[in-house]
């Protein structure tokens, strides 16, 4: 492969949810965890469905599935949380995501992924960077920037009140 193509390819870290895959580019991505000991908090929206601890920090974990309008995510063996950090208020925050499941890490080229569909899919456009194709599969790959409705990112800045409280 010439060194100009290398350059184009892009790594996505695919994961399912509802049995749909999903990618986020890996520079996202901090660390995987199959550690599934969140601890609730009261009183929180929904969709923050607690903490768990990362190397003594405490990390508000959100449920993707949720934020996405499908049924929440039931715990099972295949389940992760995927630690990612965002700008949330100017500052670089850890966010856990929860995922059914990890697939793997895949590299797509900038031509293997399509704009986002105008209608036909239950999530936010503007949370879809677009969609990928491999091989007959498609793959919704996630704008971490924008990952976060603004009803999401409201239910978290209570998180993290709470928990700084």
């Amino acid at each position: 492969m010439p060194i100009s193509e290398l350059s184009e390819l892009n790594q996505y870290l695919t994961f399912t949810l509802n049995d749909e895959l999903f990618a986020i580019d890996i520079a996202w991505v901090k660390e995987i965890l199959d550690d599934k000991n969140i601890t609730a908090i009261p009183m929180l929206p929904e969709i923050v469905r607690g903490v768990i601890n990362v190397r003594g920090k405490a990390v508000p974990v959100i449920d993707l599935r949720l934020s996405f309008n499908m049924p929440r995510t039931e715990m099972t063996v295949n389940t992760c949380v995927i630690i990612c950090e965002l700008e949330l208020d100017a500052e670089t925050t850890a966010v856990g995501f929860l995922a059914d499941s990890v697939q793997e890490v895949v590299e797509l080229r900038p031509d293997q992924i399509d704009p986002p569909p105008r209608m036909g899919t239950r999530i936010d456009a503007r949370r879809i960077k677009g969609m990928g194709k491999r091989d007959a599969q498609f793959i919704i790959v996630l704008d971490m920037e924008q990952i976060l409705s603004d009803q999401d990112v409201g239910a978290f800045r209570t998180a993290a009140d709470e928990i700084a409280a």
